[in-house]
Order: structure tokens, then sequence, then C-alpha cells
């Protein structure tokens, strides 16, 4: 079944469920090419917390046709590159070629996500390095925050634990556990073939009837059910120069009707350094070094979320003016922060437009997430539809209820969690 979206994007799925979708860029030299699976942190039961990541790093060990030189020195060979990445709800396989190498890209990325043989000598070798980068992030306050600020947002769930799984877990993860949960997720009819660059769709979905022969089989189901968003107060004492905190609330999902302009008040409170946040904590006031808000959207929810780091004698002031800034909102907003944030905003979305590698990932993740492409004409329209109203309607959806506090460093300045939410309540 084939589709036509606009003179540019076109998507086929094929008999086993494989969903594929180009962007032909006939301007440029390169392709990119990558598989976008619907498995990440949040399908993994508590014991197999960590499975999917290192499933991403056990397919480049080897499959039934290459070793892991093979798979590396074929993309390099050709000049190209290949990497991939987990999150809490995908993982993804993705290389960057020269156009006349599309073949050989998919053809990697499939072998990659269909035969891995996850051999017992190089799983042992790999839990040592995954083992390696949770060290390194344990080490690594500013990873550390947040994931303990989603573990507050989210405790007791698949979604608040960390993607990379713990050091328990990893070490005693059994290899035929790894097996069956490969098994249950990397099945055609749970993957998007995403490309864009110099190539024809015809010629894509020709490569992915050669490479992807996986038949169809039904997706298992999700059994973690759907996001739920509690909040609460978290922290960890350290012996380290900065405080790392994080505010948060309860957000929102990418199809959520206020996504845009959730997204449009985050700039404009801390995504820039015009934004208020950045002008007032650290410009007026000097207190932090980095200071910023954002969104982390998923399929059925969210979280709207303000870092900073601080020194242990700043923090008393740092908190109680980041609550008054976010009282100031109540107020309202001015026209021209509004345009400056919406120009931010279209901006960052036409420039990627420029890339290869970032149309291929927008495309996949616009499928999965709507079953659609979202066309930038329509992305741009609905973020110039925000106004004044539109951002007072969404702060009164986002700071009305219960927050979550995360501290990490030497925190004893940090006020109680009551205190902090008497602030924000007044």
């Amino acid at each position: 079944m084939s589709e036509t979206v606009n003179e540019s994007v076109r998507i086929t799925t094929l008999d086993n469920g494989l969903r594929i979708i180009s962007d032909e860029m006939n301007s440029v030299e390169t392709a990119s090419a990558g598989i976008w699976i619907e498995a990440g942190a949040r399908l993994e039961s508590q014991q197999l917390n960590g499975v999917s990541h290192m499933l991403e790093h056990m397919t480049f060990k080897g499959t039934r046709k290459r070793n892991a030189q093979a798979i590396a020195e074929e993309i390099e060979d050709v000049g190209g590159h290949i990497n991939a990445y987990t999150s809490r709800e995908n993982t993804a396989y993705y290389a960057k070629v020269l156009k006349d190498d599309l073949g050989l890209a998919v053809d990697v990325v499939a072998d990659l996500v269909q035969n891995a043989v996850l051999d017992e000598e190089e799983l042992e070798r790999e839990r040592g390095v995954i083992l390696q980068e949770i060290n390194q992030a344990n080490d690594t306050p500013d990873d550390v925050i947040f994931d303990l600020f989603q573990d507050a947002c989210y405790p007791d769930q698949a979604l608040g634990r960390p993607v990379l799984g713990t050091l328990d877990g990893i070490t005693g993860m059994p290899r035929d556990d790894i097996m069956t949960y490969m098994g249950d997720h990397y099945r055609a009819g749970s993957m998007v073939l995403s490309a864009a660059g110099n190539f024809q769709h015809d010629q894509l979905v020709d490569l992915a009837s050669q490479h992807f022969t996986q038949p169809a089989r039904a997706a298992t189901a999700d059994t973690q059910g759907p996001a739920n968003y509690v909040g609460g107060d978290i922290r960890e004492s350290r012996d380290i120069e900065q405080v790392h905190f994080l505010l948060g609330f309860k957000g929102f999902s990418y199809v959520d009707d206020d996504f845009y302009a959730a997204s449009v008040m985050s700039m404009l409170f801390g995504g820039g350094m015009s934004s208020r946040l950045f002008q007032e904590v650290r410009e007026k006031r000097g207190l932090v070094y980095s200071v910023y808000s954002f969104i982390t959207a998923y399929a059925d929810g969210g979280v709207f979320g303000i870092y900073a780091g601080t020194g242990e004698k700043d923090v008393a002031e740092l908190i109680p003016v980041v609550c008054d800034e976010i009282g100031k909102l109540d107020q309202g907003v001015s026209t021209d922060e509004l345009n400056r944030a919406k120009a931010q905003l279209k901006s960052s979305i036409l420039m990627s437009l420029e890339s290869t590698s970032s149309r291929a990932e927008q495309l996949a993740r616009q499928l999965m997430i709507f079953g659609r492409p979202i066309p930038a004409d329509e992305a741009v329209a609905k973020i110039e539809a925000v106004d004044t109203t539109a951002i007072k309607n969404v702060c009164a959806r986002i700071f009305q209820g219960t927050p979550t506090v995360a501290a990490l460093g030497p925190i004893s300045g940090v006020e109680d969690f009551d205190k902090i939410s008497a602030r924000l309540n007044r």
C-alpha cells in the first residue's frame, strides 16, 4: 500500500507491516536512512530495566552476516557514519551516506535489527562497557539530576526508570530474556524505515523489500499502562561544587491540543538568552551559569520542567526568584516576547529541514505518534495561532498541579517541598 503525501514525501507499507516513509531532496548529495522501533525504556519490566539500551549496544557486536568490525568498516569505507540511540519510547538505528550508497545503508541497518546474534562472549564484554557508561553517568551530576527528576515524576513506573538501567540489573540480566524481548518488540509492524535525501521512493521500497524479509507478526501488547504523572520531592546530598535543581509539573503529550502553546510558553519563559529566566536569573542577578525551561512529551503525557545549576550559597535566593517568575506569568506576556518565541520555534523547525538526518528522524517519529507526517507549514500555522490567551490557559493547566522538586549536591539550602509548593500557590 502506497500513499503520496506531497511532492516529496511518500509512504508505503509492506505486506509484513513495515512502514516506509521517504522525503526526496534532489538538491543534496547525501541520503540518511534509519529504522525507528517502538521499543524503549517504558516497555520494560522492572527486572529488564535497561534491556532496550543493551540491545542497541549488542546489535553492533555482530549479526549472522557481519562481525562488529565489518559493521563499522562497510559504512566508513564509503565515507558514511552509523549510530543508534535509545529513548523512553523508541530505539533508532540510522546511517548517513552519499546518495549512491543508500543501498548499503539500508542493508546494514536491516541486518542490525533482524540478524543480531547476541553472542554470549560479546554480551559479557558489552555488559562491562554499559556498566562503565552507567558509572560515567552516575559521576555526571547533570545526568543524575534528570534521572532523579524522572523517578519523582513517574514513581514505580517504567517511564520513571533510567534508560541505561542499573548496575545490578545489567549485571544479572539473562541472555535468554534479552533474546525474548528482542523477539517480542523488534517486529516489522513495530518499525518505521525512514529516509531523506537524493533518491527515489520506489528505490527505497525495493531495497526494503529485499532486506526486510521478516514475516508479519503482531506486536506484543504494551502492558506497562499509561503515563501517570505523580510528582513529589527527591534529593541527594553530594560533596560537589554546585546545587543542581529541577522544578517540574505535569505537561502535555505530543497530541494534546495545547502542545504548541506550551512549547511557545516554554520558549519565552526559559528557552533562550532573551527568555525571562535567563534575563532575570543569570543576567540581572548572576545566580547561575545555566538556567532553562523545557518540554518533555510522550505519546500520552509529558512534563514541563525548569533546570538551574547554582552555588550552595545562592540556592536560597534562586528558588524564590524562579517561583516569582512563574507567578509573573499570570500577569500575561507581551506581544514582543510572544512573537520572539514563536519566531524561534518556527526557525528551529524550518532550519531542521536542511538536514537529511533531521528530516528522516522527524518523519519516523511523526508517523509513529500521529500516523502521518506533519507538514512544516502545518506546524508553523499552529505556532502562529498561539496568542496570549492560549499562553494563559496552558499556564493555568501546568502550574495548578502538584510540582516535582529534584535537588542534587550541597542541598542544605534548598527549601523544603511544602515551602516551595506554598510559593507556587500564593
